[in-house]
């Protein structure tokens, strides 16, 4: 069982993968490819893919291969790469075998307050990560770690993917990375490709600017995360979900390895105001 300890062991850690589980094969492609581009650079990886999509724009979305397939997918890809594993849980109901299967419970942007969601994931004892609602403010997230604290949970990672800034865009506040951290004393990840999401943007399905990914990546590491959230595919164009957000698998060990050298150059900075 990986523990927050083991996460920040590195210079960054790696939450990676397809969006959705679209296949056992496409999970192991991926997969391989992240796992070795992090073993090469010294990055703590984690596999990621999500068994059930439960909040996307349409009904008629795919959504996933359900619980109990979508999860036995994800403990084999795990066992066979030798890697930890990170999925989404969207009801308190489904926090128990999801902790029986992965490594790091991980609770969607749009149900960061919901207490009963939190306390059931935080009874696990897994490492928790929770993505900072996009209607949420970096300090409120100090009411997110007491909730998971106050079940005897201190597992926890928070992460940034953007704020509501009009109708279908997001913005990101790059102080709100530093002021997340001050305000809950948990490391923070950054979600580099939800970040660039238009919510809803294509009517029944959300737009994105991927090609701002890689700049989002490399600023939020010189801000001083501590982790980089990235879902990738080896055709983003074809992807069964968030394919307008997603980035190219072929890209991805560059990236990471254009970030470790950032955060190897951000451990000499010393310029602080307090």
């Amino acid at each position: 069982m990986i523990t927050l300890a083991d996460l920040t062991d590195s210079p960054l850690f790696v939450f990676s993968g397809p969006c959705v589980i679209e296949s056992e094969e496409l999970c192991l492609t991926v997969g391989e490819t992240v796992r070795d581009a992090c073993a090469e650079l010294g990055l703590r990886y984690v596999f990621k893919a999500s068994f059930d999509k439960a909040n996307r724009s349409s009904g008629a979305s795919f959504r996933g291969q359900g619980l109990d397939e979508g999860l036995a997918i994800i403990e084999r890809v795990g066992k066979k790469l030798g890697v930890p594993t990170i999925t989404d849980v969207h009801l308190p109901e489904q926090a128990e075998a999801v902790g029986q299967a992965c490594d790091v419970l991980q609770v969607p942007a749009f149900l960061a307050r919901q207490t009963d969601l939190l306390h059931a994931v935080g009874k696990t004892g897994r490492v928790v990560h929770v993505k900072k609602g996009q209607f949420m403010a970096p300090a409120e997230m100090k009411n997110v770690v007491n909730k998971l604290t106050e079940v005897g949970n201190e597992q926890v990672v928070l992460c940034e993917r953007g704020t509501f800034f009009g109708y279908g865009a997001l913005v990101n506040d790059f102080t709100g990375l530093a002021a997340m951290a001050d305000a809950t004393g948990k490391p923070v990840c950054f979600d580099v490709t939800h970040s660039t999401q238009q919510p809803a943007g294509q009517g029944t399905q959300s737009g994105g600017n991927p090609k701002y990914s890689p700049l989002l990546a490399r600023a939020a590491v010189a801000a001083g995360v501590d982790g980089l959230f990235v879902e990738c595919h080896p055709n983003p164009a074809e992807a069964k979900s968030d394919a307008a957000s997603m980035l190219p698998l072929d890209v991805v060990p560059q990236l990471l390895r254009e970030c470790r050298d950032l955060a190897a150059l951000r451990a000499g900075f010393s310029v602080k105001l307090v």
